[in-house]
């Protein structure tokens, strides 16, 4: 199985031997060894997951590295955050997900109203099985554990992934920044309910819903 080390904390370097790794299209920065490069159409799942991708909107241009070495992978200086996964499921925006483990199996979910708050569609990526991924975040990314007893809300522009048991639900009519005084942003945001991690960056995405 690739294994998945940061240098720093903005480039990711994956130690192959013999193996795979899908990551992002175009990511590679540099590599040591004997590798081989190919494009995967539709994000690695074949035609019914290139049509799914069109049909949700959610792009997710992919790679296959394999060989023997050690390759490295960054995107435009982002901080990056390994997640471990053992038979979980990740769902995470495809924007946001830099390289995952080829043993694992990546699709689309449906996420409702979230999705197209966003911009990214209805639907968004999932990565499930054992292996490690790699997700991107602008800025240092807080992991934020949620409980039965301890919902979490979150702002649209600032999600990035999560994991474990969790319920998601929209909120509108809620706008994180009246209660700072200012007039403009969401309004609206992401309730969690379960148990599980949820990944937030300090920073916002552009979302349709800014200025409602």
């Amino acid at each position: 199985m690739a294994q998945f080390r940061l240098q720093g904390s903005k480039v990711l370097a994956v130690d192959l031997t013999g193996d795979a790794v899908k990551a992002k299209n175009g990511s590679m920065v540099a590599y040591e060894g004997d590798m081989t490069f190919k494009k995967m159409t539709g994000g690695g799942d074949g035609l019914r997951g290139m049509v799914t991708r069109r049909l949700t909107g959610e792009q997710m241009e992919v790679m296959e590295v394999k060989g023997h070495g050690t390759c490295y992978f960054a995107d435009r200086a982002t901080e990056i955050n390994l997640v471990s996964l053992r038979g979980e499921t990740l769902h995470v925006e495809a924007s946001n997900l830099l390289a995952a483990d080829a043993g694992l199996r990546t699709g689309t979910t449906f996420t409702g109203l979230r999705g197209a708050s966003q911009g990214n569609g209805l639907f968004t990526t999932t990565v499930e099985g054992t292996g490690q991924a790699a997700i991107m975040s602008d800025g240092t990314a807080v992991v934020l554990r949620v409980t039965p007893s301890t919902p979490l809300q979150v702002d649209p522009g600032a999600y990035i992934a999560h994991t474990g048991k969790l319920k998601q639900h929209f909120q509108s009519g809620v706008n994180f920044r009246t209660f700072i005084g200012e007039g403009s942003g969401e309004a609206f945001q992401i309730r969690f309910e379960g148990e599980g991690l949820v990944y937030v960056q300090p920073s916002e995405r552009t979302t349709f819903g800014g200025d409602v």
